[in-house]
């Protein structure tokens, strides 16, 4: 078996940094592979190692600093006396690439050095977050395409049985090769190798492809549809006030204090729809908004029609809701659809995107948005592939700039913030839950008539099972946030219940809380979960490291409760409790009920 391997080289977290320029600053950066690939290449491999005769073939595109990550890879594979190799694609010309540039130019890659029967890629970069270059070469080269794999088995007669980690849910299912898999984190344990290990594989094992290599082009820059306008640093100031040497009731007392002075404990609720949908114009001439409508999905259905409807009334164009769900007209009218295309056929995210993109090509929007999720990415990410669109991933508001939309959209971790724009005549986005709130429903009027359309099945992805073990708008829309770490057993979870209900919170969790499965893994916080932005998070037994608290940045205050006060978790909060949570939530249960 031929396998090949993406891998991307991004910086630490710890170590990024902006320059004047408002860039990130990466000379003298520390930089490592992304996590999610240092999964793809363990289980390339693992298979490889399986299977005599076999040969992994470890890409990435990036500078000459990225022929590291490559050394790393193959010294990997060289252990488990593995045929392994490398492909540098690396040229100026590359500079400024997009995920749809990157897309083509490891498309031409693999082009040149294939044939491959599996392609393994990470599941996204934790640098970015897009997770849009998988689908997009999938898309590219006419493969099926599964994403997040969890479980991971190849028969004998090469049928992939896969098990999905996705948003809130897993999906399991089959498919023949050659495919593109993305994988999960939890796949498998991860490539680690010492420099010292990395620096002693041969140059000899690592081919180098310049921009001539894979043909005219255009390549870089050039073949990028969107742009980057202004790049925002997200500070965030925590207070960081503890008192480890102050009996435990004078620190309980301290800190509800603290908290009733940053607002921190309001109980009103705050309608934040004040704003209407527009009122419906039929009929209306201006370019379309296409809305992507994820089945099973209502709230996030809603968000989506809200802003799209916004943006309509400054375009004077309709909304039009693409579903696969059986629709309900006058629910999606209220929500700001003013026509509704209906997709006849099962909910495979190729054929979907199959069918977005002939009526893409017939309609010509002005743009396509969806939901960024598992689903949601994938079905954009082959639809901007197809129609060579400039796609915005994981945004959290959308406008309208001198009639082009324009898309923030946050990246390591929500350090950053960063307009991004597209050039192509279709403009796409996919739109992170929880991040633009659901305007007030209008009344529907007459209900829009709806188109209906055939999908046709590629049937190339056999669904054996989908099923949700959560809801992923859950945390989006907590106002507060109770996070566990290992320190909190699951057999104590109940003894957290005072507090929750006191306080109407919902359960958030670190990763190695949901790495054991004690909570599901749409409530993990950090930089591979997600990030929030609730009034109050409560951290429980958490010990505090970046690549959790980063997913904090957002929230308005931050309370910490650990025994060990030189636990990192304090860096991160606004106030402290330093004691063991079992002797301090009684009493700070008790301190907030008066």
């Amino acid at each position: 078996m031929r396998i090949a391997v993406l891998v991307k080289q991004i910086p630490k977290f710890e170590e990024m940094e902006l320059g004047p320029d408002g860039r990130l600053r990466r000379d003298g950066i520390e930089l490592e592979m992304n996590p999610y690939c240092r999964r793809a290449v363990s289980k390339a491999v693992e298979l490889a190692a399986d299977r005599d005769g076999s040969q992994v073939v470890v890409f990435t595109l990036g500078p000459a600093a990225a022929d590291d990550t490559l050394r790393e890879a193959i010294a990997w594979g060289l252990e488990q006396d593995v045929n392994i190799s490398g492909v540098h694609v690396t040229d100026v010309a590359f500079a400024g690439s997009d995920t749809l540039a990157t897309a083509k130019a490891l498309t031409a890659a693999l082009t040149l050095e294939g044939p491959f029967d599996l392609v393994l890629a990470g599941r996204n970069s934790v640098d970015a977050d897009t997770g849009q270059v998988g689908p997009e070469i999938a898309e590219l080269l006419d493969l099926p395409f599964l994403t997040g794999v969890r479980y991971l088995n190849v028969s004998a007669d090469n049928v992939v049985d896969a098990r999905c980690e996705h948003d809130d849910g897993w999906l399991q299912a089959e498919v023949s090769l050659p495919a593109l898999l993305s994988c999960a984190e939890r796949l498998c344990e991860p490539t680690k190798v010492d420099p010292p290990g990395r620096a002693a594989v041969s140059a000899t094992r690592i081919r180098r492809l310049t921009a001539a290599d894979l043909g005219a082009g255009p390549w870089g820059a050039q073949a990028s549809p969107t742009w980057v306008g202004p790049v925002k640093v997200m500070a965030v100031s925590r207070a960081r006030m503890s008192y480890p040497d102050a009996s435990l009731s004078h620190q309980v007392g301290a800190a509800v204090r603290m908290l009733r002075e940053r607002g921190a404990l309001r109980t009103e609720t705050l309608d934040a729809r004040i704003e209407h949908v527009p009122v419906r114009r039929v009929p209306t001439t201006g370019p379309a908004i296409a809305v992507v409508v994820e089945p099973d999905r209502a709230h996030a259905t809603q968000e989506l029609l809200g802003v799209a409807a916004r943006l309509a009334a400054e375009l004077g164009g309709p909304v039009v809701a693409i579903t696969v769900d059986e629709p309900a007209p006058d629910v999606l009218c209220a929500w700001g659809a003013d026509r509704i295309v209906h997709l006849d056929g099962d909910n495979i995210e190729e054929d979907v995107a199959g069918a977005v993109t002939d009526w893409a090509n017939t309609q010509l929007p002005w743009a396509i948005i969806a939901g960024s999720t598992a689903w949601g990415r994938e079905v954009a990410s082959r639809v901007a592939a197809r129609v060579d669109a400039g796609l915005t991933g994981d945004a959290v508001d959308l406008e309208v700039v001198d009639g082009r939309l324009v898309a923030w959209k946050p990246a390591f971790g929500g350090q950053l913030v960063a307009a991004i724009g597209a050039t192509s005549p279709i403009q796409m986005a996919t739109v992170r839950a929880g991040m633009i709130a659901a305007p007030a429903s209008r009344s529907a009027g007459p209900e829009p008539a709806v188109a209906r359309v055939a999908m046709t099945s590629r049937g190339r992805i056999r669904v054996l099972a989908r099923t949700r073990d959560d809801d992923l708008d859950t945390l989006a829309e907590a106002a507060v946030v109770i996070g566990v770490g290992r320190g909190v057993h699951p057999d104590e979870y109940d003894a957290l219940e005072p507090l929750r209900t006191l306080l109407g919170a919902e359960l958030g969790a670190t990763r190695k809380v949901t790495d054991e499965g004690w909570l599901p893994r749409a409530r993990q916080v950090g930089i591979t979960g997600r990030s929030i932005a609730p009034r109050l998070f409560v951290s429980v037994g958490a010990s505090g490291k970046f690549n959790h608290t980063v997913g904090l940045r957002a929230a308005r205050t931050v309370l910490a409760i650990n025994h060990d006060a030189d636990a990192p978790i304090f860096q991160s909060a606004d106030v402290g409790i330093v004691a063991d949570w079992r002797d301090a939530l009684p009493l700070l249960v008790e301190a907030l009920r008066r």
